[in-house]
């Protein structure tokens, strides 16, 4: 017999603002099945079957805080590109999949998925920013393995001022309407992204995230 191997998700911990509630998600939703580390060590990137990629603050303060741990961006590359191993970014986290973003200055993104990050139109005030609270989503990609069994139109938690514009329309999972149609997920092949907080969306957040550790 095979031993039953539990699977390891890895955390990048680059001091990007406060983890916990995604680490507490992640956990109570592992139990024993998955190993979940909370970490910036390479080698456990590395051999890692899942990263998860967590963001708070700004564009430029996250990409910084990624640069400044020797290597960091590198092995995340070999893992997303080479390896094609699954990668969720929350929040920021999915942000830093652009080429290019304009929050405090511009700045370089990762560029998983080329577009770019600006603010959002507020319409001369009308809308409030940040964006925060609960908003509808409206799920558009119907084969969306993120959603699977997430009905339309569920309530997610936000708290951003900047959206992801990629260049390419069909790696968008899910908009929600704030001003316009803003993208809150993206999906292309094993990069996942969303611009809500699963962590703090309750219920159905946390399904996301168990369709996330179940891919």
């Amino acid at each position: 017999r095979v031993p039953y191997k539990i699977m390891n998700v890895t955390m990048v911990d680059y001091n990007s603002g406060n983890i916990s509630s995604v680490i507490n998600s992640f956990k109570e939703l592992a139990k024993d099945k998955i190993n979940i580390e909370v970490s910036s060590d390479l080698e456990k990137i590395k051999s890692s079957d899942k990263v998860v990629l967590p963001g708070q603050g700004s564009f430029k303060s996250c990409v910084d805080a990624l640069n400044n741990i020797n290597g960091l961006v590198d092995t995340l590359n070999e893992f997303v590109i080479n390896k094609k191993k699954p990668l969720l970014g929350i929040c920021v986290g999915l942000q830093m999949f652009a080429d290019i973003g304009f929050e405090e200055t511009e700045t370089i993104g990762l560029g998983w998925i080329p577009g770019k990050v600006s603010k959002i139109d507020n319409q001369n005030g009308k809308f409030k920013l940040p964006h925060i609270g609960w908003n509808q989503i409206d799920i558009i990609k119907k084969d969306s393995r993120i959603f699977n069994n997430i009905e339309n139109n569920s309530h997610m938690y936000f708290v951003h001022s900047y959206e992801f514009i990629p260049n390419d329309k069909n790696v968008i999972s899910a908009t929600t309407d704030y001003s316009a149609n803003i993208v809150c997920s993206v999906e292309k092949e094993n990069i996942f992204g969303t611009q809500f907080h699963p962590e703090k969306s309750d219920k159905i957040g946390l399904k996301i995230i168990n369709n996330f550790i179940n891919l």
